[in-house]
């Protein structure tokens, strides 16, 4: 066999069969980026649309001016420094949306399947929430301890919540779970964080709360729509689906991501924050 290396121990040029091949290759590489989708670092992303709010289904909306409604999309990717997707907020007058897109364009690639939305109908409801037992005073936290004072207030609890009478609150009074509007925020991940409004430093207040689940499982299922109260006390999935997670959006930990807004103006910047 002829040694491919030259007598001063330099490796040999390429033979012309090899560079034939190694020129063949790289058309073939470039042809097959060209055919793929373009890296979305090097090109814009289609933001995915997360909700559509109407003012007529959802009165305690508060659009600037003659907007009355309001469309919330994200990016499928996550950002720093938070490493969530960023959102964006669009006030509009729903008399003034011309054409519409039958189909809304899908992403090159997403980091996971959750930041995917399935679409849905929304059905809401108005219901009533108490704060998440951190927003509460020390007082006030050390007297939902008290069995002896949810005993007396005749709640009708049963003897398993006696030694841990506070999860009787957190479960079933506290912060509903699930999307919505407004609401208590559900602190978990931190202590409780206000935020301020870049512009005029007013404390945000919460938009809407975009949550992986729409009740938690086991006693958690108390707060499951009227409708869907079969279906969460039998733990049922219909057509691959989970009834508590009807629009599949899971962010990431199976935590929600919350939009706050300025009480003072809706047009101030938004910010958003994963518990």
């Amino acid at each position: 066999m002829q040694s491919r290396w030259t007598p001063d121990g330099r490796p040999p040029a390429f033979t012309p069969e090899e560079e034939a091949l190694k020129e063949r290759n790289a058309a073939w590489l470039a042809e097959r980026i060209d055919a793929g989708p373009p890296w979305p670092a090097e090109c814009p992303v289609p933001m995915l649309p997360v909700a559509q709010l109407f003012l007529r289904d959802i009165p305690l909306l508060r659009p600037p001016g003659q907007a009355d409604l309001l469309q919330i999309l994200w990016c499928p990717h996550e950002h720093e420094p938070d490493y969530k997707p960023a959102t964006a907020l669009f006030w509009r007058s729903a008399a003034e949306v011309g054409d519409i897109l039958a189909t809304p364009p899908e992403p090159y690639e997403a980091d996971y399947p959750g930041y995917v939305p399935e679409r849905c109908l929304l059905a809401p409801e108005a219901i009533t929430e108490y704060p998440n037992s951190l927003d509460l005073s020390p007082e006030l936290q050390r007297m939902l301890e008290d069995w002896n004072r949810w005993q007396a207030a005749g709640a009708g609890l049963d003897s398993s919540y006696a030694e841990y009478p506070r999860d009787f609150y957190s479960i079933h009074l506290g912060n509903a779970p699930g999307w919505k509007v407004g609401g208590w925020p559900p602190w978990g991940r931190t202590d409780p964080n206000p935020r301020y409004c870049v512009v005029c430093e007013v404390q945000m207040v919460p938009l809407l709360t975009i949550a992986s689940w729409e009740w938690d499982g086991g006693e958690g299922h108390s707060w499951a729509p009227r409708e869907d109260r079969a279906a969460a006390l039998a733990d049922s999935h219909y057509a691959g689906q989970d009834p508590s997670q009807p629009t599949r959006v899971e962010v990431g930990s199976t935590d929600n991501m919350q939009i706050y807004v300025c009480p003072t103006s809706p047009e101030h910047p938004h910010t958003d924050l994963i518990q």
